[in-house]
């Protein structure tokens, strides 16, 4: 089962690197705002504050760099990258799924190793929904906790994708009862995530219910889960299936705003379709907490940790810039700076 995995990480790393292959056919919905320009911020640039905490560790910036996972080795590389590029900036770090690490020898560069590069940034361990809803949920949830000295554990939600993924997970029952289990068993919060197709109001509140710490909407916009898998498959007929569902989900833009004003005090990341930092500002103003991006720095990724700071740098003066023509002097301004709906916007 291993070296199917194995194969299965690396086909959706392949897709997920060519953009062609795996966009959304739906927008993330953050081109239907515009902030209201300040033409006379009376601030100083270079003293706009960005930084934020996560579960009791300081942040530069409101930004994770996103899970993200692949073969083996490469999976090693990738995430040696994105820890030290995580810890120089100080961001908050998701890391792929440990499923793999778990079930065999190969750790995918996922241990110890990674707090010892990223010692002073929050570190989230990640299981599917599938994983923790087994007989060993709750082992398996301790120890990809202890695996990397996380300071949260993410639970991703994929059924459309394993509805569409050949042996993929298809029983779904008793998912949620796992997830409060979960919460209580473990001493770090977890934080559930859809992984593009977004969450809605109802399940949001289903999840706050049960105690969970955090969500990522995780919405529509970016990779398209569904259009990887119909891009792996070698079958016509399971292929027209997936392909049909490229442009299925909840557009990250609404799904932010919708969860935010049916859970006022839920801490929320959004996730999906996040091109650059005006996106992440928007992103904010919407009522997001935590902003995060993956397959735009997965490239980088796999050629450097330079490559990889380089790209949030970017980002990160993008969203100084916002801040400023905003007239916002730190992240609790800016929430309150005017967001406008374009003409025919959501």
């Amino acid at each position: 089962m291993s070296g199917d995995l194995l194969q299965r990480k690396n086909d959706h790393l392949d897709i997920v690197l060519d953009p062609r292959r795996a966009v959304s056919a739906v927008s993330s919905g953050f081109e239907r705002f515009r902030f209201a320009h300040c033409a006379l911020p009376e601030l100083d640039l270079d003293t706009i504050d960005l930084s934020t905490t996560l579960f009791g560790r300081e942040l530069a910036a409101p930004l994770l760099i996103s899970s993200m996972t692949g073969g083996a080795e490469r999976a090693l590389t990738i995430n040696r990258h994105l820890a030290e590029a995580a810890q120089r900036l100080g961001l908050a770090m998701g890391v792929g799924s440990q499923r793999i690490a778990l079930e065999s020898a190969a750790n995918v560069g996922l241990d110890r190793t990674l707090r010892e590069i990223a010692p002073d940034v929050p570190l989230l361990a990640n299981l599917g929904a599938a994983q923790i809803h087994g007989e060993r949920g709750l082992d398996y949830a301790r120890r990809a906790v202890a695996m990397i000295d996380a300071d949260a554990l993410i639970v991703h939600l994929n059924p459309l994708q394993e509805a569409l993924q050949h042996g993929g997970d298809r029983d779904w029952r008793g998912t949620l009862e796992a997830i409060a289990a979960v919460v209580v068993a473990l001493p770090v919060p977890v934080v559930i995530k859809e992984v593009g197709a977004g969450l809605s109001v109802d399940v949001a509140r289903r999840l706050a219910d049960v105690g969970v710490g955090m969500l990522d909407v995780a919405g529509a916009g970016g990779t398209s889960w569904a259009a990887v898998e119909g891009e792996r498959s070698p079958d016509p007929h399971r292929r027209a299936v997936a392909m049909a569902f490229a442009d299925w989900g909840i557009p990250t833009a609404a799904a932010v705003r919708d969860v935010r004003e049916a859970l006022p005090e839920m801490p929320l990341i959004a996730s999906g379709g996040i091109k650059d930092g005006i996106d992440v500002a928007k992103a904010l103003a919407l009522g997001a907490d935590l902003v995060g991006q993956a397959a735009a720095t997965l490239t980088g990724a796999t050629t450097s940790s330079d490559a990889v700071v380089e790209h949030f740098q970017v980002v990160i003066d993008q969203l100084r810039v916002a801040c400023f023509c905003t007239g916002s002097a730190d992240l609790a301004a800016l929430r309150h700076a005017p967001l406008i709906p374009r003409e025919g916007g959501a």
